[in-house]
């Protein structure tokens, strides 16, 4: 026998619908960003204890540090990536950071190249650009690239 009252099914199928055709359309930011040196890929995010930490200890908001006119010093970077990593790799020191950031260097990395490739597309992933400013970010900072 078929029950006829209530709009309870027909609720539910729009539901289902809505929900469905939403999560189709909706990007997700990748869940992380990867340094590789020495073939061995770090997995590196901010999350927000790690900001709240950077931020008291450097005044400032983290994007102050890394959108200023010109490159953050060596030892910001540094930090941040420290910051981004110690979730993942629990323990790591500012020191391992640095060790890993002069290898990566004798593998042909730069300065620019570290905030280029690993500071902006890790802040990307932490949330702290919408999808499509850290796609147009990343695009501009490939072109920056290709131009030196």
């Amino acid at each position: 026998m078929e029950r006829l009252e209530g709009l309870d099914e027909e609720f539910q199928k729009e539901e289902t619908e809505k929900v469905t055709s939403i999560e189709e359309t909706k990007k997700k930011r990748p869940p992380f960003h990867y340094w590789e040196v020495a073939g061995v890929q770090h997995k590196m995010k901010l999350n927000t204890g790690m900001i709240t930490k950077l931020e008291n200890k450097y005044r400032t908001n983290i994007m102050t540090l890394v959108t200023a006119n010109d490159i953050p010093p060596l030892g910001v970077m540094l930090t941040i990536a420290q910051a981004a990593i110690e979730p993942w790799e629990h323990g790591t020191t500012f020191d391992k950071v640095t060790k890993l950031y002069d290898k990566w260097l004798e593998e042909g990395g730069s300065q620019f190249d570290f905030m280029a490739k690993v500071i902006m597309p890790t802040m990307a992933v932490s949330g702290f650009f919408t999808p499509a400013m850290a796609e147009s970010l990343m695009k501009d900072l490939d072109q920056a690239d290709v131009i030196l």
